[in-house]
């Protein structure tokens, strides 16, 4: 595998990105969530990025401006359509024989390309979407009920609230939110719903089912959607070994179109 690092244009800031380079004509653009650098946490986009190169398929990775080895402001993952979009171009133009790009996106990356309607992208792997207004730091009636299910299962629990151990106070107040049927769509999901009927590419959304954020988005979203792909007990990051083999093999079925 061979790993170049390079520099590209973004209005008026300069961004880095590094490809991983392979033979094959489709390509993969990883797009960063929060603040973390194009490596993602413990090196982990870098390790998804090689494993995808591996198995034959380029992988662009790139920091919007302001993280990471990029110039410019950050402005969030609500303004970084023209991030993506300049990082696609450079995909392009470092890697001529690609001509066509799956972007990915996992957490609020996933929700920057269903606002930005999918950014020029062929096709969209949506993984985990962040769908949480700032203002709303409530989880899901479905995300409390789990949690409480697994501390029934508990024996140590059981003997923290009959002792005494438990905040009464915090217990009724989750079990209000537990007994709610769904949480309201936030502001947030409704405006990535809308950027994303506004794209005719395939889709792919992918949910690890004990991930908070992704309780929080089947809470807005139809959960009939036959784009949605759920791998149980997996995290957020997909760390787990089962969890990261289903996230490769949806990401290389989703390169093989």
């Amino acid at each position: 595998m061979t790993r170049l690092h390079m520099t590209f244009e973004c209005v008026d800031s300069m961004l880095a990105g590094t490809l991983d380079a392979a033979k094959g004509t489709t390509g993969l653009l990883l797009v960063t969530g929060g603040n973390e650098v194009r490596s993602g946490a413990f090196s982990g986009q870098a390790a998804l990025a090689a494993r995808i190169a591996a198995a034959g398929f380029p992988v662009f990775r790139f920091d919007r401006r302001g993280v990471g080895d990029s110039g410019g402001e950050n402005r969030g993952f609500r303004r970084s359509k023209r991030d993506i979009e300049a990082a696609l171009a450079a995909f392009k133009a470092i890697a001529p024989t690609v001509d066509r790009v799956v972007g990915f996106g996992n957490c609020d990356a996933a929700s920057a390309l269903m606002l930005a309607s999918g950014a020029g992208c062929d096709a969209l792997i949506l993984s985990n979407p962040w769908t949480i207004d700032d203002a709303d730091d409530t989880p899901p009636p479905s995300a409390v009920r789990a949690r409480y299910m697994e501390k029934l299962k508990d024996p140590k629990e059981i003997l923290r609230l009959v002792t005494g151990g438990v905040n009464l106070g915090k217990l009724a107040k989750g079990l209000r939110q537990a007994s709610k049927a769904k949480s309201a769509p936030t502001t947030l999901a409704g405006e990535m719903a809308a950027g994303l009927a506004e794209y005719d590419g395939p889709v792919q959304i992918l949910l690890a089912t004990s991930d908070r954020t992704a309780q929080a988005f089947a809470e807005s979203w139809d959960r009939d959607d036959p784009r949605i792909a759920r791998c149980d007990r997996a995290t957020h990051a997909w760390v787990e070994p089962r969890a990261r083999e289903f996230l490769d093999q949806q990401i290389i079925a989703a390169l093989k179109g």
